[in-house]
């Protein structure tokens, strides 16, 4: 038999720790010495002090490790477990990563606030063109929310596209739209193509409208820094006298493996001059 010395260094574990799993009734010694009141174990005791670890580190709680321990969990449950609480934990981190990702582009932008050059806006026509799509919802229109939508959808794409042995047009399109809860956010990723209605299965194929005027800007870098210059294009359509007609089209001209060196189109639709603007602008 072992000290609890011995055995808390035989099982990487602290005196101070078998103590309390004795005293929650987790782990109780083999025999305690009537003179002495030493605690002993036994080697065949570390077989359930692992399984407590274990358990312990997955997240559950002592008294949970207890019910679970009391119906005698064999190796193979334990490994479903562990699997378990791998993919939540890479799930948490992913989450955790994307808000940073959010905070640093928020960042960004205030850090940029009146000091991005607007000199590259352009007011200009979008002629139509005819595209294969699909469409997703996301839960708001942040990038948080739009990328995990808007990526699988422009994979999916190309490989039906691929398919069907039909070549893109032009460079893919991302355009949006108010889901009918008017909550969410539409989401459709889109590639020109020559293509008839039913040239694509599995796509849609839609005449995307020409846009007689929108402000456009070229964005450079990855979308998650898109914040920045979305809201200094929306400055400028504000100081000069422009009323914004919608969510903004993104045409993606590069998209390499290095998100760093993708350039994208900012297209924003612009309203028609009204009557009241015309009086506003002759005061």
């Amino acid at each position: 038999m072992f000290t609890i010395g011995d055995f808390a260094r035989h099982g990487h574990v602290s005196v101070r720790m078998l103590r309390h799993y004795d005293a929650v009734g987790l782990l109780r010694p083999a025999r305690v010495d009537p003179v002495s009141g030493y605690r002993l174990y036994t080697a065949g005791q570390l077989s359930r002090l692992n399984r407590v670890i274990a358990l312990k580190d997955l997240g559950f709680t002592l008294q949970q490790v207890r019910s679970i321990l009391d119906e005698e969990i064999g190796a193979g449950e334990l490994r479903g477990m562990l699997r378990l609480r791998r993919a939540e934990l890479e799930a948490a981190m992913a989450a955790t990563a994307a808000r940073l990702t959010q905070v640093e582009a928020r960042l960004r932008t205030i850090e940029s606030e009146g000091h991005m050059s607007t000199d590259d806006i352009v007011v200009k026509s979008i002629p139509a063109v005819r595209v294969a799509e699909l469409s997703g919802t996301a839960a708001n229109f942040g990038p948080e929310a739009i990328g995990p939508v808007v990526g699988p959808l422009f994979e999916e794409l190309c490989r039906r596209l691929s398919a069907a042995g039909v070549a893109p047009a032009g460079p893919g399109i991302a355009y949006y739209d108010d889901h009918p809860d008017g909550e969410r956010i539409r989401v459709h990723a889109a590639m020109p193509v020559r293509a008839e209605p039913d040239g694509v299965p599995g796509t849609e194929i839609v005449d995307l409208p020409a846009v007689r005027r929108a402000a456009t800007v070229v964005h450079h870098g990855p979308m998650d820094h898109v914040l920045s210059t979305a809201q200094a294009l929306a400055r400028w359509i504000e100081d000069h006298g422009h009323r914004s007609a919608g969510y903004a089209r993104e045409l993606y001209p590069e998209c390499p493996e290095n998100r760093e060196l993708w350039v994208t189109e900012l297209q924003e639709p612009l309203r028609a001059p009204s009557a009241e603007d015309a009086a506003d602008g002759n005061a």
